[in-house]
């Protein structure tokens, strides 16, 4: 496994000419070629050294003659895009059996943010199939026994291992956040709809969410600002953010002995915190939202489903089923629930005077085993409300990387990011 790839510091590499695109893309497949067929991070692709390597000719050439103050923000930089994500000429399987014809679709805006960026597409990464439970063929780098988390996978995976810089997931309930945890990477995932979701296949439209992985939070940063719509590029906040810890039921779902270190760690970090019992009815909640995620999984699967069923996974096909036994009405009924735990949510964290909400990013290190993504339970009440949230490395539990979860206010996606990065810092040290 090689070390992880700071963003910045690439980007910056890139446009200085102290890395040339071309000959960064032929040692970046020597790389793909070496470490992948272990981690299987990667579609595979056939030729992608002849594309690649072309692409990054053509993008030398067309910036050869501007001063490297005029070069775009991510100049050479590839980045791993999630199967679920259109890109022009890549087909997309979305993890799947299905002829990938019948999944095929114009470019997602966000790919062409990326390349207009200057960025180049390395390839695609894998994914549980459909962005749901059935487990991709990726393994965790630090353990290959272990899962990386789904269903983000070969996204997380090819960062942790030093594959990219940068890329691409989804997130409907943990797809980013757990793996970014289990692999021990930085995972944000912006707030409801700042990434426009265009060209994206859906799982459950009402809660995906697209966001990315990098090395740290200054990348994290960097991307965010090409991405995501709005994006105000802000000083580091000029102090302490104030933070919550949502204790009771939602606490209790962590393993004993990760919930000790996360309360270890986080009396490290010299931070005021308060702790506030804040989801009492996790239950109903995690009720609401899977009835979301069925009912709208079905409904997007409807023609596909009814063409190709023998073709889906057993997981993926027990999720569309359990969606058409799901009336309209309670779909409505889950969403209406859903906009009065924002707006009590909302109420909580004023009350609390908190800036942030901190948590396990998972209930603990990546489970043994590839039969299984692990548990979102920590992601889902904010996935639910569509708040954006960040995974940050915390250290190791059993040998294995661990992550904090932090938790903003919706449209506060750019001070979450401030507060990380101080929070990154004293975990570091």
């Amino acid at each position: 496994m090689e070390p992880m790839i700071p963003l910045l510091r690439e980007a910056a590499d890139l446009r200085t000419g102290h890395l040339e695109p071309e000959a960064h893309a032929d040692l970046l497949c020597t790389r793909i070629d070496r470490i992948d067929p272990v981690i299987r991070a990667f579609v595979p692709e056939h030729g992608r050294y002849e594309r690649l390597t072309a692409e990054a000719r053509a993008l030398a050439a067309r910036h050869r003659h501007g001063p490297p103050d005029g070069l775009p923000v991510l100049y050479g930089v590839p980045v791993g895009i999630k199967d679920v994500i259109h890109v022009d000429g890549l087909p997309t399987h979305a993890g799947s059996s299905l002829p990938p014809g019948v999944l095929a679709g114009p470019e997602a805006p966000l790919v062409t943010r990326l390349r207009a960026a200057g960025a180049l597409v390395a390839g695609k990464t894998a994914t549980a199939e459909f962005a749901g439970s059935a487990p991709g063929p990726t393994r965790n780098p630090h353990d290959l026994a272990h899962t990386p988390g789904g269903s983000s996978s070969g996204s997380a995976a090819a960062v942790a291992a030093g594959l990219l810089p940068l890329a691409v997931g989804t997130q409907t309930m943990g797809s980013i956040v757990r793996p970014a945890a289990y692999c021990g990477v930085v995972g944000f995932r912006p707030g409801y709809g700042r990434i426009p979701t265009a060209g994206v296949i859906a799982h459950s439209p009402s809660l995906d969410t697209v966001g990315l992985f990098t090395a740290d939070t200054a990348g994290a940063a960097l991307a965010a600002g090409v991405l995501c719509d709005g994006w105000e590029h802000r000083p580091p906040p000029g102090r302490d953010p104030v933070v919550g810890v949502p204790v009771g039921p939602y606490l209790e779902r962590t393993r004993p002995d990760a919930r000790e270190e996360f309360l270890r760690r986080l009396a490290t970090l010299g931070l005021t915190v308060r702790h506030v019992d804040l989801l009492p009815d996790l239950d109903d909640l995690h009720r609401h939202l899977q009835v979301i995620d069925r009912y709208e999984l079905a409904q997007v699967h409807a023609d596909l489903f009814a063409r190709f069923a023998t073709l889906y996974r057993p997981e993926t096909a027990a999720a569309i089923r359990r969606g058409h036994e799901i009336d309209r009405a309670d779909h409505t009924a889950a969403l209406q629930a859903r906009a009065g735990f924002q707006r009590r949510l909302a109420e909580a964290t004023a009350e609390a005077g908190v800036d942030l909400w901190i948590t396990p990013a998972a209930p603990g290190p990546a489970p043994r085993g590839l039969d299984s993504t692990g548990d979102a339970v920590m992601s889902k009440p904010w996935s639910y409300a569509g708040l954006p949230a960040v995974s940050l490395p915390a250290g190791r539990l059993d040998g294995l990387p661990i992550g904090l979860q932090l938790v903003g206010s919706a449209g506060a996606d750019e001070d979450l990011l401030g507060f990380a990065a101080l929070i990154e810092q004293r975990l570091a040290a």
